[in-house]
């Protein structure tokens, strides 16, 4: 591949992946019930409500998963990976486009919930203020994650939940994310 399509391709990534993390962090924020007064969810909020909003009178929230921008995440991502093997001068098999625009949400998200989980544990170990918005927002997205850990893997002081849901996470990545990440590949190329 040449410089300029690997240029194209980063910036394509950089593009495409903000737009699913807005999506990603709206699903989550509802999820969690996240406090709708911290000013980023209102962000969020605000940002993806006027694309949402027409979807979601066509398909509603399931329990407290909005499907619409999960719909339009997997959409994102199917369109990124369309843009990507143009850029290659592919023409990818339907099925195979599918299967790994799926895959690459599922690895894209957790890989979100990993970089949430390291960042607030981090931040936690540090004297900063519990107040701040984003630590808030991203306390209420882990916390069901980490809520079934929580207290029983102490040693000393040091609470290993971060830490043990954070492989767990890798594992899912290896074991299921990575293996339909492949079986995709191949059946967009045909191969």
């Amino acid at each position: 591949m040449s410089y300029l399509l690997n240029a194209l391709s980063l910036l394509l990534d950089l593009a495409f992946d903000a737009v699913v993390v807005l999506l990603l962090l709206r699903v989550a924020a509802e999820a969690c019930r996240a406090d709708f007064h911290n000013p980023l969810s209102q962000f969020v909020y605000r940002t993806t409500n006027p694309v949402l909003a027409p979807i979601r009178r066509v398909l509603p929230n399931w329990r407290r998963i909005n499907l619409a921008a999960l719909l339009l995440a997997w959409l994102v991502m199917l369109l990124k990976r369309l843009l990507l093997f143009a850029l290659l001068g592919v023409l990818p098999q339907p099925l195979g486009l599918i299967v790994l625009s799926l895959a690459e949400l599922l690895d894209f998200v957790l890989l979100c919930y990993l970089v949430l989980i390291f960042g607030w544990s981090l931040l936690s170990m540090f004297a900063v203020d519990r107040r701040h918005p984003m630590l808030q927002l991203a306390g209420s997205i882990v916390a069901p994650l980490l809520r079934p850990l929580h207290g029983r893997l102490i040693v000393g002081q040091i609470d290993f939940a971060p830490m043990a849901v954070m492989i767990a996470l890798l594992l899912v990545r290896l074991l299921v994310a990575a293996p339909l990440l492949d079986l995709g590949a191949q059946l967009a190329l045909g191969t």
